[in-house]
């Protein structure tokens, strides 16, 4: 058994709380990683809320990096002393895993959501011998260990910044990969980003490196748009103080948005996007509210041959992705510093309570 802080969440609504746990031995495809810093992400803020079933006491998390300790039976992606980000898990077997898209695995939501699916030897988390529900996102890094699913580890470099690149497990690689992968802009496009969190940020600087005619970043905070136009927007909008439904119709002349990116997971930000869409525009939405949120469509308003289409964590395969906007850092084009404030684990609930209010873009948890 290895001992560590964790923080926990007790009951859906109530602060985590930071705790001695017990980690058991990894089992057959895990590994034990000691945690050097963690991401934190609003889909944490949603299981913290309870819009997002898990259950507790729990363990959550799922942008961690560290450094492997031991692995368990049948490892060989990685070996103790590699350094690793964590990412999402799949099973790797079925047709979506086959063809590289683990995001849509058969069993993504199970592995990764509910914590139910793992081998019968999976090495668990207790807390004074009684068991606390981990695996969130096949890794729970939300503690100075974690027993983490190997198909959700990423190995890098030894030298690098693990603090720095922590987010890229998920609010980074979903952001950019959802633009990049899946709206796919094109240079005479007009793109508008709706929410300039981690997550649109990251979307912004995707549709950026594909030159649109127009890129346009919306938000409610005005510090973030400032940073949304540093990264690469041609034009912000500042929905707490503009109508953003007239703003983009100024801003595109009555066209429409060609590729719209909907962060939020607000239905009525969604409609918004579908209304202010151009002719055979595409909606792309990747927030998480609870289940059973319903977005209002008009029939007829979609019949010019609008889409509106979901994307899970970018449709992406960490193990492709990951490297490159790794090595896309290095050069300067993923600026993560800019987005980023660092906290002490004992500050985690600050942290979430900063991230909700829009405090910070992306608080990362060093251990």
């Amino acid at each position: 058994m290895t001992a560590a802080r964790a923080a926990v969440l007790n009951a859906p609504g109530t602060p985590l709380s930071v705790e001695t746990v017990e980690l058991a031995a990894p089992g057959t495809g895990e590994a034990l990683v000691r945690l050097v810093a963690s991401g934190l992400c609003h889909t944490d803020l949603g299981v913290l809320a309870g819009g997002i079933p898990f259950p507790s006491p729990g363990v959550i998390g799922h942008e961690g990096a560290g450094v492997v300790e031991a692995v368990g039976p049948g490892v060989t992606a990685v070996a103790p002393r590699d350094h690793v980000l964590m990412s999402f898990t799949s099973c790797g077997g079925c047709d979506a895993c086959a063809q590289a898209h683990p995001a849509y695995c058969d069993t993504w939501l199970p592995r990764n959501l509910l914590g139910g699916l793992r081998t019968d030897d999976s090495g668990g988390i207790t807390r004074d011998g009684e068991p606390v529900a981990a695996h969130f996102f096949g890794q729970s890094s939300f503690g100075e260990y974690a027993i983490a699913d190997v198909r959700s580890l990423v190995r890098v470099a030894d030298d690098a910044d693990l603090a720095t690149l922590a987010p890229l497990g998920c609010g980074v690689l979903t952001g950019f990969g959802s633009v990049r992968n899946v709206l796919d802009p094109g240079p005479g496009d007009v793109v508008a980003v709706y929410g300039s969190g981690a997550v649109g940020l990251s979307g912004v600087i995707a549709a950026a490196s594909r030159r649109p005619a127009r890129l346009i970043a919306i938000d409610l905070v005005a510090a973030r748009l400032d940073l949304a136009r540093e990264l690469g927007a041609t034009d912000t909008i500042d929905a707490s103080t503009e109508n953003v439904a007239e703003r983009l119709a100024e801003i595109t002349g009555g066209h429409g948005v060609d590729k719209s990116f909907d962060t939020t997971g607000s239905p009525a930000v969604a409609r918004g996007a579908l209304d202010a869409a151009a002719v055979r525009g595409t909606v792309l939405v990747c927030g998480a509210p609870p289940p059973g949120t319903e977005i209002p469509v008009d029939i007829q308003g979609i019949l010019t041959g609008k889409v509106l289409r979901g994307v899970t964590m970018g449709d992406t395969d960490p193990q492709t992705l990951i490297p490159e906007l790794v090595a896309l850092h290095a050069t300067g084009g993923l600026p993560l510093e800019r987005l980023q404030r660092r906290y002490a684990l004992e500050d985690i609930q600050q942290a979430a309570d900063d991230m909700h209010h829009g405090v910070t873009v992306k608080p990362v948890i060093v251990y």
